[in-house]
């Protein structure tokens, strides 16, 4: 195994027999969780698009290499795409207190994002879908996951809202 392998696979959780977009998911989520907590929601959305970036390039130079479009093993997509949710849904600056406060719907808005993505990823509705089939390369293999992280976080923000207005948490 090589850096790229590491990084495409997300310290190599993309090599998990089973469900390896979860388990890339999985381990990308207590990663920016942590850099919500100590840099922030704007770090942690740079972060992601640099990420993206990086990781195009590195995706063409795999796909170019192995003739595989989208291996299952590159997980580095789902790490952005929990990454620009984890970003967009709470958009606040918190602290690890603040996880166990159910009122402040922090801990509330990370699993739902978390929920969302997966199920936007797994399902990929509407635009999501399409750029899956449709575009090729490393924008492909990375673009209906940053869709579907923006699309998981701005669920939970809403959800999020409706819970708030609706009187269930005061």
């Amino acid at each position: 195994m090589n850096l790229r392998s590491f990084f495409l696979t997300v310290g190599y959780s993309g090599l998990s027999p089973k469900a390896p977009g979860t388990m890339g998911t999985l381990v990308s989520l207590p990663i920016g969780v942590a850099i919500l907590i100590f840099l922030g929601p704007q770090t942690l959305f740079l972060a992601a698009l640099f990420i993206t970036l990086v990781a195009i390039k590195q995706i063409n130079i795999y796909e170019a290499q192995t003739h595989s479009h989208d291996d299952k093993q590159i997980v580095i997509d789902e790490l952005v795409g929990m990454w620009f949710a984890l970003s967009i849904a709470p958009g606040i600056l918190f602290s690890v207190a603040d996880l166990g406060v159910w009122t402040n719907g922090i801990a509330l808005q990370l699993a739902l994002s978390f929920l969302f993505f997966r199920l936007y990823d797994i399902k990929k509705p509407s635009i999501i879908g399409r750029i899956d089939r449709e575009a090729k390369g490393g924008l492909g293999v990375m673009g209906d996951d940053i869709i579907a992280g923006f699309a998981a976080g701005i669920t939970s923000a809403i959800l999020w809202q409706l819970v708030l207005k609706s009187g269930l948490i005061n």
